[in-house]
């Protein structure tokens, strides 16, 4: 059996590039990190790390082990911080990640109703898009991501391009009774809002139906990948391949190129109500629409803390309803 801590020895390497810089990240001697690779190398009877100049790198063999090494190291992590919470030894950790719109909006009100409810829960947030934010749950490094996925086309809550482009597994899943879902791989998802998407035109703008087919002519700025690929999908629809003039992940510089009068773009209702520019007027396009998920990962039962988050994410949603969603 793999030991755990010459593992760990051999993740801070890779991440950190260096023996020496892996020595002062675990706090070890170099020559204590140095051994710890000898032996994993003499359990695996594999080679790890070969000498690159006058410092090391890792073989390909070293890097598969380092990748899955890491999942294993983040899952302990998380097991060990479940364990401490389940017996009282510190109080709760939770770790979520969140894509952008839903950390101006959703999060900061379920972290204050968290708080509210339970003080001693220590929560930690992190950045993620979809993809980034379902591996990270899958390694432990976090306990519950955010996500969202289009309708209609989409074909999971990782985009269209789930596999292909990203590496996240993507499966079909339908709803039971309380709105929790299973997708795959101990993944377990419950929606928290269905938002409508917005066509984002100047305020100088004519006012008209939302029928993009009348802004075939115009340049477009487009957002995230799944995002792009939204917006991709419906101009096909509507019979036209629009010409993506900017593309950038800031919903607040969107609007703001929108208002220039730079570009028209679509967005999501958080994006709005994230932060609204002046310059802009917003129409719903008909049938089109984003999900936004809660997953944790296991089999249930959750722990209590999880279990308390995922109610406070729902519960954040609820006081604004869909009027005070959509934008």
């Amino acid at each position: 059996m793999l030991d755990v801590t010459r593992l760990r020895v051999l993740v801070a390497v890779a991440r950190c590039g260096s023996v020496t810089a892996a020595a002062r990240e675990l706090n070890y001697a170099q020559p204590s990190v140095s051994h710890h690779l000898a032996r994993l190398e003499a359990e695996t009877g594999i080679k790890l790390i070969q000498r690159a100049g006058r410092g090391i790198r890792l073989t390909d063999a070293g890097r598969l082990l380092a990748e899955r090494a890491a999942e294993v190291i983040g899952r302990l992590d998380a097991a060990e911080n479940e364990l401490a919470a389940y017996t009282g030894l510190r109080a709760g950790r939770l770790r979520l990640a969140a894509f952008p719109s839903a950390l101006g909006t959703i999060v900061p009100t379920a972290a204050a109703m968290l708080r509210g409810k339970q003080p001693s829960i220590d929560l930690r947030l992190t950045e993620a898009e979809p993809p980034e934010a379902l591996r990270m749950l899958r390694a432990g490094y976090v306990d519950v991501a955010l996500v969202f996925r289009y309708l209609p086309d989409d074909a999971g809550p990782d985009g269209p391009d789930a596999e292909g482009a990203d590496g996240a597994d993507s499966a079909g899943f339908g709803a039971d009774e309380d709105g929790a879902i299973d997708i795959t791989e101990g993944l377990r998802e419950r929606l928290i809002l269905d938002e409508p998407v917005h066509l984002v035109i100047s305020a100088h703008a004519a006012d008209g139906p939302p029928d993009l087919s009348r802004y075939a002519r115009h340049r477009w700025i487009a957002g995230c990948d799944r995002c792009r690929a939204n917006l991709l999908r419906q101009c096909a629809q509507a019979g036209f391949v629009p010409k993506i003039a900017f593309t950038t992940d800031d919903y607040v510089a969107v609007q703001a190129l929108v208002a220039a009068e730079l570009g028209v773009s679509t967005r999501p209702a958080l994006c709005l109500r994230a932060a609204r520019h002046p310059g802009i007027k917003t129409v719903p396009l008909p049938g089109v629409h984003r999900q936004v998920f809660a997953v944790r990962y296991g089999d249930p039962p959750d722990p209590s803390a999880v279990t308390m988050l995922m109610d406070v994410l729902r519960s954040a949603v609820e006081p604004a309803g869909p009027a005070g969603l959509a934008g």
